[in-house]
């Protein structure tokens, strides 16, 4: 079992501008899923700055609907409920969460940035929300949306630290955890702080800029960069080569000698085979 997750030491390794922005902290030894419970506080009144880390989570989900492993003791769970002006402004004029486009790649680039402060190099991401090691994947990025108030969105992330042999045999993909990838293992405390610090630096930042200036980070990290790959959507099938993404975190094949942009939704990219 993997050092217990502990507030204080949590909260003591935070940077000063990070506890500055936080707003309420929930460590949890057991909830359904981080992302619920704080869109569950947000719909009670609470603003930006909200956190909720566990232990365990009973009902964890990943991108698409898809059942997210969460067993006690092993992994972190983590939540951030952040408010956006720009896209609150956008909403009134009519653009809504548009402005948000390309929010799950950028906290890719901040998840590999918390790694790599925490001792864990070689990290790859997969569009649009995967972070992979050697292939194998190592975590994941949930970005909900929370109804009312215009702006506000729950940044959820998952990350394998030590699975469990039991639950990690019911996952029905390659996947690896930081036992693995760096023998000894980490700090579940400090790689939370850093994930944190890491995060609410890019929030803050997200809301002025947006996904460009984090464009060069991403490609730096893009597993498919260059590779022949297919993107799945439903029965259809599109096989091209990946240029990486736009400046608001589009995919970009080309495809047929043209180039071809998509965007998040019901899409899953795979190498091609």
């Amino acid at each position: 079992m993997a050092e217990p997750l502990d507030e204080t030491r949590i909260l003591l390794a935070l940077a000063e501008a990070t506890r500055a922005r936080l707003r309420d902290f929930a460590l949890l030894p057991v909830v359904d899923s981080t992302n619920a419970e704080v869109l569950r506080r947000m719909a009670a009144g609470g603003g930006g700055g909200m956190v909720c880390a566990a232990e365990r989570q009973t009902a964890g989900r990943g991108r698409r609907g898809r059942r997210w492993q969460s067993p006690g003791g092993g992994n972190v769970y983590l939540s951030v409920g952040w408010r956006f002006a720009r896209a609150a402004r956008g909403a009134e004029e009519g653009g809504g969460m548009g402005a948000l486009s390309g929010l799950s790649l950028a906290v890719g680039v901040a998840v590999i940035d918390a790694l790599e402060d925490c001792g864990v190099a070689g990290c790859s991401l997969k569009w649009p929300n995967d972070i992979l090691f050697e292939g194998a994947k190592l975590g994941g990025i949930l970005i909900e949306m929370a109804g009312g108030d215009a702006g506000r969105a729950v940044i959820g992330v998952g990350l394998n630290v030590a699975m469990p042999g039991a639950a990690g045999r019911s996952i029905e993909q390659a996947w690896t955890d930081i036992a693995r990838v760096k023998p000894g293992g980490i700090s579940r405390n400090l790689l939370l702080a850093a994930l944190l610090d890491r995060l609410f630096a890019l929030l803050e930042d997200y809301d002025r800029r947006g996904f460009a200036p984090w464009r060069e980070g991403w490609r730096r990290r893009d597993a498919f960069l260059g590779r022949e790959v297919s993107l799945i959507s439903g029965s259809k099938r599109i096989t091209g080569t990946c240029l990486g993404v736009s400046d608001s975190g589009a995919l970009r094949l080309r495809v047929d000698g043209g180039e071809q942009v998509f965007h998040g939704g019901e899409l899953s990219l795979r190498a091609a085979e």
